[in-house]
């Protein structure tokens, strides 16, 4: 009985086989029927399968079609004819059928698409379209339509859309296969619980369920996972229950340096020439491809090492930085200290020598700005009472010739009428010369006196 089970399978298969490929061997020209749908169709166990179907006939037989007759489809399973009524698994034209299924599509628009509610994984399988308007009737022998029913839903698909670069836009898409449009998936993710969950159409007429968000990348997003979850609601009418499926990305985001600091070690000598180490560090996607330890001089830093370890015999102290640097750009760190005290005790005492000797400048200045002032006073002095004295001068001379007192010389004979000798005569005018006094009024125009009046008031009395 076992062994005539597997000859009729055997049969059936090799009959299926040899109808199905006379068939294709005249496609398309011995075909009057042809059908569009997807290739392949998966769909998840418990939920419903939407197959989008378009169906056209050979032009030269167009006209043999009249829709007021009786026009219904069926849809054969693993055969593209009907040999064994039992392969018909639908009927549009009768209410129980092997399979649940739905023409939603208006035939007399040449819409074909079928709703499979409540599939199993028996449903998998290869399906033909056969169409019915007697007397033409035709099977689409060269387009047939896979369907794989699974028991776990197919996994979401996360991408990316951008350059992974800091401070670049980033778009992420997660999207999910469709099915069953009437139940979609519900997608949520890591990146934003409260995402709106969209169903678009594919060129196929199939759905896709997606959500999407846009991020600014920063080094904080390097190394994080975006997880994305779908839940397919099954057995609707009997207890849904939720069947999910996840997907995740781990970003590798590039960035400059970060966190970029600079050791020594020690920091503080007790003198010159100790051995001191400098190191560098950060972190950076990709990695820092050079360090560049600096020394803060008085112009501009100073280049003393490219690496990120730096030994040297220190002889004198002061500030030191690193610069780390990769594709993407660099970053400086914060300055550290090396301090030699032996060379902070001399520091101190330049100092303190250059604070005394200011001090002594500033005394000295001092003493320079009295001296002169004091003799400044003294000259201005001086001159104060020269320009006095001659003022007192000018007065005195002024009053002088005001008071000035004019003499005469009066000569007074003895009224005698014979004149004496020559020298007699002389003798007694010099002794007998007597002064008398004229005082001139104040109230006289002095330019009045000229020589030849002061002369007149000199006059000999006889």
């Amino acid at each position: 009985m076992a062994a005539l089970c597997v000859n009729t399978v055997t049969v059936h298969v090799l009959l299926s086989v040899f109808f199905l490929s006379g068939a294709l061997d005249g496609c398309p020209d011995k075909s009057d029927l042809f059908i569009t749908v997807p290739q392949g169709m998966e769909a998840l166990s418990g939920s419903c399968l939407q197959i989008p179907c378009n169906y056209s006939t050979k032009p030269t037989r167009q006209h043999e079609i009249d829709y007021s007759r009786e026009t219904y489809v069926q849809w054969i399973k693993n055969y593209a004819f009907p040999q064994n009524p039992g392969i018909v698994v639908f009927d549009s034209s009768k209410t129980d059928n092997e399979y649940t299924m739905n023409i939603s599509g208006n035939l007399s628009q040449n819409y074909c698409t079928t709703l499979f509610y409540n599939v199993t994984t028996e449903h998998t399988g290869t399906y033909y379209f056969r169409f019915y308007n007697s007397p033409f009737v035709a099977s689409a022998i060269c387009d047939h339509l896979d369907i794989i029913v699974k028991d776990s839903p197919q996994s979401p698909t996360i991408k990316i859309s951008g350059e992974l670069r800091e401070k670049e836009s980033l778009s992420i898409t997660c999207s999910a296969l469709t099915p069953c449009p009437h139940s979609p998936p519900k997608l949520t993710w890591s990146l934003q619980q409260d995402s709106a969950n969209k169903l678009e159409e594919n060129k196929d007429r199939t759905f896709t369920a997606i959500i999407q968000e846009t991020i600014i990348l920063s080094d904080k997003h390097d190394g994080y996972n975006i997880t994305c979850s779908a839940g397919y609601p099954v057995n609707e009418g009997q207890g849904v229950k939720i069947k999910t499926a996840g997907d995740k990305i781990t970003l590798n985001v590039s960035y400059a340096p970060k966190d970029t600091s600079a050791s020594i070690s020690p920091s503080v000598l007790e003198s010159v020439g100790g051995l001191v180490n400098l190191t560098c560090s950060s972190r950076a996607n990709p990695p820092v491809s050079n360090f560049t330890l600096f020394k803060r001089s008085r112009y501009e830093p100073m280049n003393i090492s490219r690496e990120g370890l730096f030994s040297f015999f220190a002889t004198e102290g002061g500030a030191y930085f690193c610069v780390a640097t990769n594709d993407v750009g660099n970053e400086t760190s914060t300055d550290i200290y090396l301090t030699i005290k032996s060379e902070g005790e001399l520091q101190w005492l330049l100092i303190t020598g250059l604070i005394i000797g200011i001090i002594c400048l500033i005394i000295i200045v001092i003493i320079i700005v009295c001296v002169w002032r004091s003799k400044s006073t003294n000259e201005t002095a001086q001159q104060t009472q020269s320009q006095t004295g001659e003022e007192l001068t000018v007065r005195s001379a002024s009053k002088t010739e005001e008071e000035n007192v004019h003499y005469g010389e009066i000569n007074f004979s003895n009224l005698r009428h014979e004149p004496p000798p020559d020298s007699q005569r002389d003798s007694r005018q010099e002794q007998d010369t007597v002064y008398a006094q004229v005082k001139v009024s104040g109230t006289v125009n002095r330019s009045t006196y000229t020589s030849d009046g002061l002369d007149d008031l000199y006059t000999q009395v006889k």
